[in-house]
């Protein structure tokens, strides 16, 4: 039995070999990895589908590390809403003509891991000469995504940049035409300016209000509150543990799409910050983040919380070291490491809210973050996620 255990623990290490290939797709060849499901039954859960739209020039290498550290905080903040709204995050990197690319698109996914494990891989670089392709970022944001399209889910873009739309290729279909389409679907536009260009203001506030959204302008660096905590260290050390405990179970598809994200998780343990790393686990621990912890397939909580039979999944499709094992073991495994879980959720859900305490307790010393990246996304989502039902009781964002 010792033996079977040491083995399926290697199995949950060894898939950090596993090469991670970025989820983007360019121009013209997205796959969508989740396709819109209409759904005929009334469904309680509240969704939010959220697609940030990125500069990613040379201009851009502040904000964009913003980005990379408060990508959860900003993800934690919409998932406090009462009625912890399914989140799915998409992503549309964009420069200009004549760069490495034009646009590179990660589809909506509630995968948050595999989605931050592709921004990861984003560097600021190219532009420098003025305006970029704003118009075919904004259109592909609008119809190279899979939206849902379910009544009452919040779905919203955020523009981020620093310089003016090219107004003058043309074979673009402007940003007034995008931002139309985008209305009949029901998606809101917000523009960020980072910044203070001159020329790009104008374009970026008629954006925001072609977009029934809001337009607000933070410094090249974002504005964003970054503060490190003395709980941060030991958070993102249990919730690494907490990642280890994930076994899955599928066909040959399922378990190739699951080695992909947990070798997403395993890159972002290895290479992001441990603040990031802690606001991903204060992420996590709410109800919106289950979908991104667990993913698909995820066998202790399934087989624990009795919606499947351990006895009814065929031997292959197990995980390998569990196939040999007789049905009380195979069971043991499940029952002590669903033990072993709930340990470590129980101390991650006392030292998250730890965290937040001294999180609240800095900013308010600090006189506020009202001007704050942070603060100005959650002062657009509660108003805009409230006209369609999603509420959100608190005076400030999750940090």
């Amino acid at each position: 039995m010792k033996s079977k255990l040491i083995a399926l623990a290697l199995f949950a290490f060894t898939t950090a070999t596993v090469v991670l290939l970025p989820n983007y797709q360019s121009i013209g060849s997205l796959t969508p990895t989740n396709p819109p499901i209409v759904d005929p039954v009334a469904n309680e859960q509240s969704r939010i589908d959220v697609v940030f739209v990125l500069d990613t020039t040379g201009s851009m290498s502040g904000l964009i590390q913003a980005a990379r550290e408060k990508i959860w905080s900003i993800a934690t903040t919409m998932a406090s809403a009462q009625s912890a709204p399914e989140i799915r995050v998409g992503l549309v990197a964009y420069r200009d003509r004549g760069d490495a690319y034009v646009t590179r698109v990660v589809d909506l996914s509630s995968d948050l891991d595999s989605m931050y494990a592709t921004l990861m891989d984003f560097q600021a670089d190219g532009g420098g000469d003025g305006p970029e392709s704003v118009n075919q970022a904004l259109y592909d944001a609008v119809h190279k995504v899979s939206w849902s399209q379910l009544a009452g889910t919040y779905k919203v873009v955020f523009l981020v940049g620093d310089a003016p739309p090219h107004m003058d290729y043309q074979d673009d279909i402007k940003y007034p035409a995008t931002l139309s389409a985008a209305k009949q679907k029901g998606i809101v536009v917000n523009a960020i300016q980072s910044g203070d260009q001159s020329d790009t203001t104008p374009a970026w506030q008629q954006i925001a209000t072609l977009g029934a959204g809001h337009y607000f302008q933070v410094g090249q660096s974002g504005n964003a509150v970054a503060i490190t905590t003395p709980f941060d260290e030991k958070i993102a050390a249990l919730s690494e543990k907490m990642d280890a405990t994930r076994l899955y179970y599928g066909s040959g598809d399922e378990k190739e799409r699951q080695r992909r994200k947990m070798a997403a998780t395993d890159k972002l343990h290895a290479a992001s910050s441990i603040e990031s790393r802690a606001r991903r686990a204060a992420f996590n621990a709410s109800e919106s983040g289950t979908a991104n912890f667990l993913g698909e397939g995820e066998l202790v909580d399934e087989v624990s919380s009795g919606r499947v039979d351990l006895s009814s999944i065929d031997t292959d499709k197990l995980p390998e070291p569990m196939q040999a094992m007789a049905p009380a073991e195979q069971a043991a495994i499940i029952s002590e490491t669903a033990a072993r879980r709930n340990e470590l959720k129980r101390q991650l859900s006392e030292l998250t809210e730890q965290r937040a305490v001294y999180l609240d307790k800095k900013v308010e010393d600090a006189g506020g973050a009202r001007d704050s990246l942070d603060d100005q996304i959650y002062r657009a989502v509660r108003e805009q996620a409230g006209k369609l039902g999603i509420s959100y009781e608190a005076d400030a964002p999750a940090y």
